[in-house]
């Protein structure tokens, strides 16, 4: 049996087509056969005509045979043309692009092997059963090859519902990572301020000492100049002064470092740092999360 190329399902589909389209020939032979049958009933009813009368006769045959072909091959393109939008808009279903070669349709060897695949189909004695199996029709435009489209488009839309609320909870997140952000540099101000306070607390008490010992050296040199005979004795208590001088000095920068000391060690001090430093991670990790 002559092949087309094709696969089985396509080449039933052409078995159908090709059946169709010899039922719509032999209807149109039949058509120009009754129309010489009806000329020979209706003119030749006489043994002997004219040439005129047989150039009439001719002419109007001619007139109605060319009709009725004329008929039928426009007829015959306009179901070519249903048959291509067919199989065009079940092409389009996919998203395919279908070409055709118009060269291909008068190509001898093609139609010549069309010619010997539709005479081995039809008038072969060994040829099976000439009964029609029932075929699969033409899968309806709005289902079939679309419903793969539309569970693709279905999905597509639900991955992107959750990847609009999974970006709606990052902002969310953003949002309230910013405000915590703002609250702590808040409180670091604030901390700073307090610092701030505490150093010129400390620098005041500098200050006072400073002015004790400047009182004392005045009252030192007031007392030197008033008299001279108590001069070993206020030879020694300069030395002792000194010796007080150094010890408050001593005494200043111990406390200096005490008060550095015991403000480090506040609960207010701890807190603080401890909150900067885990907010600090966390606004460092959801900038990796939104850079992702």
């Amino acid at each position: 049996q002559a092949e087309l190329g094709v696969n089985e399902h396509h080449q039933n589909e052409v078995v159908s087509y090709m059946r169709f389209a010899r039922f719509k020939r032999g209807m149109c032979l039949k058509t120009v056969d009754s129309c010489f049958q009806d000329l020979k009933d209706s003119r030749l009813v006489e043994e002997t005509f004219t040439v005129d009368e047989v150039i009439d006769m001719l002419d109007g045959l001619q007139s109605v045979v060319h009709s009725e072909v004329e008929s039928e091959l426009i007829n015959t393109t306009y179901t070519n043309v249903l048959l291509l939008r067919q199989l065009f808009s079940q092409a389009e279903k996919w998203y395919l692009k279908l070409q055709t070669d118009v060269s291909d349709l008068e190509n001898r060897e093609l139609l010549d092997q069309v010619a010997e695949f539709e005479k081995s189909e039809y008038t072969s004695s060994n040829k099976k059963s000439t009964a029609d199996p029932v075929k699969p029709k033409l899968a309806p435009l709005n289902e079939g090859g679309s419903e793969l489209l539309n569970k693709t488009v279905a999905y597509l839309q639900e991955e992107n519902e959750k990847l609009k609320t999974r970006l709606r909870t990052i902002e969310t997140q953003a949002t309230a990572a910013l405000d915590e952000k703002s609250k702590l540099e808040k409180s670091l101000r604030d901390l700073q301020m307090i610092q701030g306070d505490q150093k010129n607390n400390a620098n005041q008490d500098i200050t006072e000492l400073e002015n004790k010992v400047a009182a004392l050296k005045s009252q030192f040199e007031k007392t030197l100049n008033d008299t001279t005979a108590n001069q070993k004795f206020l030879e020694e208590d300069l030395v002792t002064t000194k010796h007080n001088l150094l010890k408050v000095q001593d005494q200043l920068s111990a406390a200096e470092k005490e008060l550095e000391k015991k403000f480090q060690q506040t609960a207010a001090y701890r807190n603080m740092k401890e909150i900067l430093t885990k907010k600090n991670e966390q606004i460092k990790d959801l900038r990796r999360r939104l850079s992702k």
